[in-house]
């Protein structure tokens, strides 16, 4: 089975800047990935070249074996790492909005998962808190059928408590067929989740392994193999 994501020999440079230099890698179905590195790695840049938002200066990714395309936007779900929902009405016109614009937006789902997080759709969006919107972008984004969700620091304006709550939503709402690539600081808190491990270090990759090998091969769990790593 073709991966889902290729990235081959990618380079990003914004003028003399080198954000990314040389990355090839490859995100096979089914499996939730972990992109991880300290401030300025070049981890949103690789998020936002995955997305198209961004064109590599060299080499190619590809998407289900496609170039970033319309096509490849259909089958991609991504939760930005800052708030881009609209800030008037309410919730309830939120789903509305994204299950008019995206084919495979479940509303049935989106609800469902509003109601796991005690979130009332009728709540006008203005009021809400960073938290609380962040939940609800997060919604939107599982709410669709995806074949890869590209999550950029989903839980980073997420009270501790409920942690543990999203990761266990974002795990029960997406289908065991599909991908999950997250990008984020608090590596102790997904660690339980990840089958794979990609540590960005000056916009090259340091380390890309499975999880398990880690633990297994140096007996230590990615948060202090990240710390140890990166001098945390």
């Amino acid at each position: 089975m073709k991966p889902i994501l290729e990235c081959r020999h990618v380079t990003k440079q914004f003028g003399r800047f080198t954000a990314l230099s040389d990355i090839s890698l490859s995100l096979s179905r089914g499996s939730v990935t972990g992109l991880l590195g300290p401030n300025g790695s070049g981890k949103t840049t690789l998020i936002k070249l995955i997305n198209g938002l961004l064109t590599p200066s060299f080499g190619e990714i590809l998407i289900d074996g496609m170039p970033i395309s319309p096509e490849t936007k259909k089958i991609v779900s991504y939760l930005p790492d800052c708030n881009c929902l609209p800030n008037t009405g309410k919730i309830s016109d939120v789903i509305h909005l994204f299950r008019d614009f995206y084919d495979d937006f479940d509303e049935k789902r989106a609800y469902e998962m509003l109601q796991a997080l005690s979130l009332d759709p009728s709540f006008r969006m203005r009021p809400l808190s960073k938290g609380t919107l962040e939940k609800v972008q997060l919604i939107m984004v599982m709410s669709r059928h995806a074949d890869l969700y590209i999550l950029d620091e989903p839980i980073a304006g997420v009270d501790p408590a409920a942690r543990d709550f999203i990761l266990n939503t974002i795990l029960n709402y997406y289908d065991p067929q599909a991908s999950i690539l997250i990008s984020t600081h608090l590596i102790s808190d997904i660690e339980s989740i990840l089958n794979d491990v990609i540590f960005l270090q000056n916009g090259q990759i340091l380390l890309q392994a499975k999880a398990d090998d880690i633990r297994q091969k140096d007996g230590k769990t990615i948060d202090q193999l990240f710390r140890e790593v990166f001098r945390c």
